[in-house]
């Protein structure tokens, strides 16, 4: 029988690599539902090329609880769930609660919420697997050379290090938001790309890393590393590090989950050995603060990384509009992370209302800086 699938976020990046793959395993995989926030046009299209989906546009009146409703009612074995943002949280309760495996590239959904979710996997035995690059890699490398967690001592996360790697913190008070969008490795919407360009995407990444592979945030170090080509490394207490090699392609990870735990062909372009080159550095701190407030994060626990998540996510669509620089999105963060976030984080509401208490202080702190 086929695996069906639902693919929210399925005009954005993710969500175009996730049908490629589907398309081309059609023998394998058939698609019951896509949902787009906003790109009406785009998602009729996709519409003639999966009939048989139910297609639902979240972003207008209404759309929020309609979309819900169809994950719900989908009958999915697998959700891949791209949305970007904390926008994502809600269908990926959704999907879990219909009992639909979860291909997780929203990575906020773990960040505000990570003991509730694996709750509610529980108890509804779904599985939860990563398609971030990085997050994916570990997976399996953990899969692969680890029998026990404890064996594993440390995860190296790799980062590009965005478009402002070489540049000065005086040179970054200047910078616009065309230039952060200039990505060098990989294609992606606005808001992971500015998190990227300000290090804040490597920031949740570190936080979701500690609640995937139950680790401290001390043990989940990361490295720049500019060809994007190593995608994450895990070390052993023997000292052996092993890392996953492959080209900067989203459809990698996102094969990876569909067919888990299969494996399954995948005619992508290959690495060549014969003229690749590797560079490692370590992360610059100062000019990339986001990197210690979602360690400081991470440490808290609470409803700190739910507000570091909203915090930023306040600051990039003000820094989008011109609203504020650069250096103020780690700056208005670090702002709202110095109230108090030490609640519960084990019911929905409690989440919701610190991701909106939290977006509010931010809001404020932008009013304040224009």
């Amino acid at each position: 029988m086929k695996k069906r699938v639902s693919v929210l976020g399925a005009t954005g990046s993710i969500g175009k690599s996730s049908l490629d793959i589907i398309s081309r395993n059609k023998d394998e995989f058939e698609v019951v539902l896509l949902a787009s926030h906003s790109k009406g046009e785009e998602l009729e299209k996709l519409k003639t090329n999966w009939p048989s989906a139910v297609c639902v546009l979240s972003g207008i009146d209404g759309g929020k609880e309609k979309l819900l409703a169809a994950i719900k009612n989908s009958g999915a074995d697998i959700t891949i769930n791209g949305i970007s943002g904390a926008g994502g949280f809600e269908p990926s309760l959704a999907a879990i609660e219909a009992g639909s495996d979860l291909a997780l590239a929203n990575k906020e959904t773990l960040v505000m919420a990570a003991p509730l979710v694996f709750r509610l996997a529980k108890e509804k035995n779904v599985k939860i697997i990563p398609v971030d690059s990085e997050h994916s890699a570990i997976f399996n490398l953990i899969h692969a050379h680890s029998d026990e967690k404890d064996t594993v001592s440390e995860i190296i996360l790799t980062a590009s290090g965005g478009p402002f790697r070489k540049m000065s913190i005086q040179e970054l008070k200047n910078v616009t938001a065309k230039d952060a969008l200039a990505h060098p490795t990989w294609k992606m919407g606005p808001k992971i790309t500015i998190d990227s360009a300000s290090m804040a995407n490597k920031g949740l990444e570190i936080i979701e890393a500690c609640a995937l592979f139950c680790m401290p945030q001390k043990k989940v170090n990361v490295v720049i590393h500019p060809q994007s080509i190593v995608h994450s490394m895990i070390k052993l207490c023997n000292g052996a590090i092993y890392a996953q090699l492959s080209k900067p392609d989203m459809r990698n990870p996102i094969h990876d989950a569909l067919f888990w735990p299969k494996t399954s062909p995948l005619s992508l372009d290959a690495i060549n050995f014969d003229c690749l080159t590797l560079e490692f550095e370590k992360p610059d701190l100062q000019k990339f603060p986001m990197l210690n407030l979602a360690r400081l994060s991470a440490e808290k626990g609470g409803l700190y990384p739910c507000a570091y998540n909203a915090a930023n996510e306040e600051a990039v669509a003000a820094f989008l509009q011109s609203k504020i620089g650069f250096l103020d999105i780690p700056a208005i963060t670090k702002n709202v992370l110095e109230q108090d976030w030490s609640g519960g984080c084990t019911e929905k509401e409690e989440i919701l209302n610190a991701d909106e208490t939290a977006r509010e202080k931010a809001i404020f702190y932008i009013n304040k800086n224009i």
